[in-house]
């Protein structure tokens, strides 16, 4: 079994390298994994590719904006059986992500999205980013009757026969939506099995690339949108 591990990247020379180190490459070893690390960078201006590059990691420079489109590049080049996803700012536990791809495999999931107000980390987010996930996760229940408690968790561990099983990625948003609505398609399908799991959340080492309203208002505006559309 092979397993990529995807981060989209933009100037983030001081966060990435320990992103990638904190990944327990010895215990996919142990299990017997293979696995690519994939870095979707936005034409960086900094060091963040070299210092990728310099850990074993594979580069693929996307000039187009957008979370969501470096994710869907991202997918679409890689190779493994799971894909595993997260921001490269050391906000994400990627030391455990071998124990939720586990959980993944005993349980025979398709989807893990992660709740990161389970174990927040001081000074790991705002009251303005945690009242904003607030209303953006009430409102996915509320439109589409998805209960989860992080409806904007970056870390997502898929199969990436899932992916066949839901829209072509082409057709998703290419900015930050792009997060609802993966889970949106994964949550909604019968055919799909996901769920949420306790995770965390530290202090990002570098400058957020978040920009909290505009974001926040597109991502609730997506939801609404959507919701009439589907």
């Amino acid at each position: 079994m092979k397993i990529s591990i995807v981060i989209p990247t933009l100037n983030e020379e001081e966060g990435i390298g320990a992103t990638i180190d904190s990944i327990k490459k010895e215990e996919f070893e142990k299990r017997g994994w293979d696995y690519e690390i994939i870095i979707v960078d936005g034409n960086s201006k900094d060091k963040t590719r070299e210092i990728a590059s310099n850990k074993g990691a594979k580069i693929i420079i996307e000039p187009r904006k957008g979370y969501g489109r470096a994710y869907k590049t991202g997918f679409s080049m890689a190779d493994g059986d799971i894909i595993v996803t997260g921001d490269a700012d050391g906000t994400y536990p990627f030391d455990e992500v071998h124990k939720y791809i586990d959980l993944m495999i005993e349980k025979n999931l398709d989807f893990i999205t992660t709740n990161r107000f389970a174990g927040l980390k001081p000074n790991a987010m705002s009251f303005k980013h945690f009242f904003g996930n607030f209303i953006l996760s009430s409102s996915l229940k509320i439109f589409y009757g998805i209960r989860i408690k992080d409806s904007q968790s970056g870390m997502w561990i898929i199969r990436k026969d899932a992916l066949k099983k839901i829209k072509p990625l082409e057709k998703f948003d290419d900015g930050m939506p792009f997060s609802e609505e993966i889970k949106i398609e994964m949550f909604r399908r019968k055919d799909i099995r996901a769920i949420e799991i306790p995770s965390h959340l530290y202090k990002r080492k570098g400058k957020a690339k978040l920009q909290s309203w505009k974001d926040g208002w597109l991502n609730l505006k997506f939801l609404m949108v959507n919701r009439v559309r589907s």
